[in-house]
């Protein structure tokens, strides 16, 4: 069945999810090249392209990471072709240094940077910004603020980018990214692009000569005339606007998915008549004159924007130069309390920062006493779940077995971690029983404990660990690793193999023998990678509870240089798996002795995996046989035996 994204139905509406109208944007731009690393909010966008790639004649690839994601998109557009790479906002931290160098060096088809941020944190460990990126580098910022603009916009940026020939930021937020709209499509363009890389002209030829980002000054110096000429192509941009009264008492700027809370916050208010809307669509650099005919309407200005105030201290910057000619202006947003410096925004906010502005007190939104009443309903109607590894899930396993070898061990122990979904092992209630002790970006857990490997010399005795996963272990464990090999550190890395980029919905990586469009690939093998650096390897299940928790204590005790361990297990929710069981699990009831039996409930107090659950009638264990994913591991940690499993059919 064809995907809707490669209707050739112009003019014909469609509900798309708003990263599939970013992928439909791409396609009528004609992009030839997508790239990326999967994150959330932003891997819908790789995942519809991959789904197209061979209808529309796409090269779509999941990369190793987001900074080489960037430079597979970026050959794409030496080669005169036009290309993306997504990545969340983390991501643009992790592509930072080749993006400072491609900005300086430029492009020649077009290419864009989509990058998807997650304000309130509802999928990452961080709300971080990066829009503060495009002045640093000095690159065009545009930010849609619906589902038609997602489209409409992504397709314009490319056309914008080969008018500056530099790449271009397009960004967007989880409730646009993950939310779904009415989108009408344009036209698909029928002529593909030959892909062929010009370096046989002058060597400072944007089109036919070298392409490096120097000499510094003169490279410099061009791209703060692109950064201009963009500055006056967003003085006519479309994705700029005004509406509301010629004379509004009170002005709301903002930009993104905000643009919909101060349109309803308007309406809640019913102040239309009162109250006009800015909305910046192509963010940065700010068209000034644009601008100040807009601040010239009114005294108040109120600027509503998630998470930073980005837009407010750009347009404060740009309003001081002005004051001489359109007065002083009362600027109201994050930086006076009216709004919160972190989390999201929604149109509540925006009525209760209008309403004071304005004295209006009339709105009766959600009574103040409602949260209360919500959690009080919630507690009563609703079963408690804490965050928690799935059933069935390895992890699981595998932090139990290091929990126990850390305790036998006696040492004080401790492992360092990052991003994952191993990153509960630093909750106890979770599954990860509190043995993770630092948590920081993809790759730094092994980074930190190659640091804490080499301070024996000032009297450090306490064994060091590591977990990484599969995906992230090609992501950014390797330098790591290298250096704490070539440095002698003492550690242990335990790298958790689930069998693909499990946290973000399976996407493959170089570990696969599959890529992103199905296509046969050959797999690169984490073991034979430690190996040819120099490092022990070993290779074990963490389904098997004893052979593996006895090799651990066994390169707890080998204090030489850095040692591997790959805890190999397919994640029990993987589409391979497909709900598989390989065990069908019971308790027998005659040898459960619950809370008689010494053991401190360990089955569902202290191992909890959401499969086990405690009976409180019959005062036993009991199997969910609906959510237990049959791994069998539960029956290896009952002192009595009490937890059966046999082979499935």
């Amino acid at each position: 069945m064809m995907s809707k994204l490669i209707a050739q139905k112009e003019g014909v509406e469609y509900l798309l999810m708003g990263n599939e109208a970013i992928s439909r944007g791409a396609l009528e731009a004609g992009v030839s090249v997508a790239c990326g690393y999967p994150g959330t909010p932003s891997s819908e966008i790789i995942e519809s392209l991959c789904r197209v790639a061979k209808e529309g004649n796409l090269y779509v690839e999941w990369s190793a990471n987001e900074k080489v994601s960037m430079e597979v998109a970026a050959a794409a557009s030496f080669a005169g072709m036009r290309s993306l790479c997504t990545m969340k906002q983390n991501g643009v931290h992790v592509a930072s240094d080749f993006l400072l160098h491609l900005a300086a060096s430029g492009i020649r088809g077009g290419m864009i940077l989509v990058f998807c941020e997650d304000p309130g944190a509802l999928s990452s460990v961080n709300e971080v910004e990066s829009r503060y990126f495009a002045p640093m580098i000095e690159i065009p910022l545009l930010e849609p603020a619906n589902f038609q603009e997602a489209k409409d916009m992504t397709r314009w940026a490319f056309e914008l980018s080969e008018e500056i020939k530099n790449i271009v930021m397009v960004r967007s937020v989880t409730r646009l990214s993950h939310g779904s709209g009415n989108v009408i499509f344009g036209k698909l363009p029928n002529t593909k692009r030959q892909a062929e890389f010009r370096c046989d002209g002058p060597i400072l030829d944007p089109d036919t000569g070298l392409v490096f980002s120097a000499p510094v000054v003169y490279k410099h110096q061009l791209q703060q005339e692109k950064i201009k000429r963009a500055e006056e192509i967003f003085e006519r941009s479309p994705f700029n606007t005004y509406e509301g009264p010629e004379k509004p008492g009170v002005l709301l700027i903002t930009s993104s998915i905000c643009y919909l809370y101060c349109r309803e916050a308007i309406s809640l208010l019913g102040v239309e008549d009162r109250v006009g809307v800015l909305k910046f669509g192509a963010t940065w650099p700010l068209p000034p004159s644009f601008l100040k005919r807009h601040l010239s309407l009114t005294d108040k200005i109120l600027m509503v924007e998630e998470v930073r105030p980005f837009l407010e201290e750009r347009v404060k910057i740009l309003a001081a130069g002005m004051a001489p000619e359109m007065g002083i202006k009362t600027f109201y947003g994050k930086e006076t309390g009216h709004f919160p410096s972190v989390g999201e925004l929604n149109p509540d906010l925006v009525v209760s920062a209008l309403g004071k502005i304005m004295g209006i007190n009339s709105y009766v939104g959600m009574p103040a006493d409602y949260e209360k009443k919500a959690q009080a309903l919630a507690s009563t109607k609703t079963p408690q779940r804490d965050l928690t590894f799935c059933p069935g899930c390895p992890h699981r396993a595998s932090f139990w077995l290091i929990h126990n070898a850390l305790q036998m061990d006696g040492r004080r122990g401790f492992v360092c971690g990052d991003i994952g979904c191993y990153s509960m092992a630093i909750l106890s209630p979770a599954g990860g029983f509190g043995v993770m002790k630092t948590l920081h970006s993809m790759g730094s857990g092994t980074g930190i404990a190659g640091g804490f490997g080499k301070f024996g010399q000032f009297g450090m005795e306490q064994p060091v660990l590591t977990v990484c996963g599969d995906s992230t272990f090609y992501h950014a464990v390797i330098p790591a690793l290298i250096n704490a090999v070539h440095h002698r550190a003492n550690m242990i890395l335990i790298v958790l193999d689930n069998g693909g980029t499990a946290m973000t919905g399976f996407q493959s990586h170089p570990g696969l023998t599959v890529n992103a469009m199905g296509e046969e690939a050959p797999a690169v093998d984490i073991a034979r990678i430690c190996e040819a650096i120099g490092v022990k390897v070993e290779i074990r299940d963490p389904f098997d509870l004893e052979e593996t928790r006895e090799t651990i204590n066994r390169l707890l005790e080998d204090e030489e240089g850095v040692r591997v361990l790959i805890l190999r297990q397919i994640c029990g929710l993987s589409p391979e798996k497909k709900a598989a069981k390989r065990y069908e699990v019971r308790i027998d009831e005659a040898l459960c002795l619950g809370e008689n039996c010494g053991c401190n409930r360990l089955c569902t107090r202290i191992f909890r995996c959401p499969g086990i659950n405690w009976d409180r009638q019959k005062k036993k264990a009991r199997i969910d046989e609906v959510i237990c994913a049959g791994c069998g591991v539960c029956s290896s940690i009952c002192p009595a035996g009490a937890i059966k499993r046999e082979e499935a059919a």
